[in-house]
């Protein structure tokens, strides 16, 4: 079973977590938030149990009086809680020990010979190619769990090389894969400015030109970079993917990188796949699993990974430990973030795909994860103001979308710090900015801010929420 959930009922699964509350203690809670009257009214805690399931996977919609009760429980508007015209959020896919979400059979390509790989890429992007991008978003799920977390396991084992000895006649030389690798190229520098929304199209094409190029024989080096330029484009189509709300193809086409980084001989880029398939669990609260995945990319580059990827790897740990409320080991993984980026030399051999990871994003990074550990203790909030402010200060002006997320970021950690008025003037410059890039994860982060606006009855705040509705609406 696959589908979508609104975003209150993320929101409602959230806050109960976000309070060390199971599903019975919520029912406990509703039925003590009740009024007498009110409370003899109210069905069997079994049932009440039951119907919170339903109400966090979004199959039912509470009735009065549940929302006035929510709201009183968590000390959050009722229709700002409730809001209808938020955005809904994709269903994932994993196993009954976390409610709210339904179990999907394992669908991702595992495969790890290199034929098998390139065939892999090139069935899976062609059928892409056709399929209608709507059709795409409604049909989410996610693997999660032990049948990702399990197959991830093989990128570290010793497989035999099997990629060809002796010089072959192939359909490409030298100079042609060179081209493939400035496109490559061309392509991650449009992603990181602009998004996946418009040229996620022209990268699964040359990715299934690269595939069936593949699917020939050629010399070793030529074998070896073209599998490099394979997995760079699945990569970038994964997180295009992902920036379309497109879950379920990110994930295969991360998982179809991370296998053809193995041919390409690069286990440093395979560490840095792992990190990109952390993080989209991260964002669909996953943390037990991103922090698997983590782990499992640091122990393969521990000797080997430059200064600036284990700084990188050791950010999305922490992101990890952050989710899971566990705010000393989050420092912990921030302190060794720190200590590997303050060991760069200019000397270092960085590839050009980790080059984004500058102070910019370690400041970014950083900064959103105190502003995630704000919910539960608003002390963070001015600690990320202060992350977050230097990261836009960094800040290339071309990164347009990192640029609306840390805007976004710091009119969210305004408001939670009580400092309305900034938060209008950042947040009215995160609208504008969010409008100029088709981005599912602006759009979500944006929405969670309009949603947090509408909990302030203040006149003040009334004009900006109607900007970004504007915005969310274009």
């Amino acid at each position: 079973m696959t589908g979508e959930t609104p975003l209150w009922a993320v929101r409602l699964r959230e806050e109960r977590r976000n309070r060390g509350w199971s599903h019975r203690d919520m029912a406990k809670e509703l039925a003590g938030a009740a009024s007498e009257e009110t409370r003899s009214r109210l069905p069997a805690r079994e049932s009440i149990v039951r119907n919170i399931k339903n109400w966090e996977t979004g199959k039912h919609r509470p009735k009065d009086p549940y929302p006035k009760l929510y709201a009183r429980i968590f000390d959050l508007d009722e229709i700002a809680l409730f809001d209808a015209s938020a955005p809904v959020l994709p269903v994932v896919a994993e196993s009954d020990e976390l409610v709210g979400v339904v179990v999907a059979e394992p669908s991702l390509p595992w495969v790890w010979e290199p034929r098998s790989t390139a065939s892999a890429v090139y069935d899976f992007s062609r059928s892409d190619l056709m399929l209608d991008r709507r059709q795409a978003i409604r049909a989410l799920s996610i693997t999660v769990g032990l049948p990702l977390i399990d197959p991830a396991q093989h990128w570290l084992a010793k497989t035999p090389d099997d990629l060809p000895t002796v010089p072959q006649t192939g359909r490409i030389g030298v100079d042609e894969v060179a081209r493939l690798e400035r496109t490559a190229d061309v392509f991650r520098t449009w992603d990181d400015s602009q998004g996946g929304g418009l040229a996620r199209k022209a990268v699964i094409g040359q990715l299934n030109e690269v595939a069936d190029l593949l699917r020939d024989s050629h010399p070793r080096d030529i074998t070896v970079r073209l599998f490099h330029v394979m997995a760079e484009l699945a990569k970038i189509a994964a997180t295009m993917s992902w920036d379309c709300g497109m879950q379920t193809a990110a994930q295969k086409y991360y998982v179809l990188a991370l296998q053809a980084s193995k041919p390409a001989k690069d286990r440093p880029f395979g560490a840095s796949v792992l990190a990109s398939m952390a993080r989209q669990l991260l964002y669909l609260d996953r943390p037990y699993d991103a922090l698997e995945l983590v782990r499992l990319a640091l122990d393969g580059v521990q000797v080997i990974g430059t200064p600036r990827l284990r700084a990188m790897l050791h950010t999305r740990e922490a992101w990890a430990y952050a989710a899971l409320g566990r705010p000393e080991a989050f420092r912990r993984a921030t302190d060794a973030a720190e200590d590997a980026f303050g060991a760069i030399r200019e000397d270092d051999p960085d590839p050009d795909w980790i080059t984004y990871f500058d102070a910019a994003e370690l400041a970014g990074v950083t900064g959103g994860r105190y502003l995630e550990m704000s919910r539960r203790s608003s002390q963070h909030a001015v600690v990320a103001v202060t992350h977050i402010g230097r990261a836009l200060e960094l800040r290339r002006r071309t990164s347009i979308r990192s640029l609306a997320l840390d805007q976004i970021g710091l009119a969210q950690a305004h408001l939670r710090n009580g400092n309305l008025d900034e938060a209008v003037v950042v947040g009215s410059v995160a609208a504008d900015t969010a409008g100029q890039v088709r981005s599912d994860r602006v759009r979500v982060q944006l929405c969670e801010l309009h949603a947090e606006i509408a909990t302030r009855r203040d006149p003040a705040m009334a004009g900006l929420s109607e900007q970004i509705q504007e915005t969310l609406t274009r």
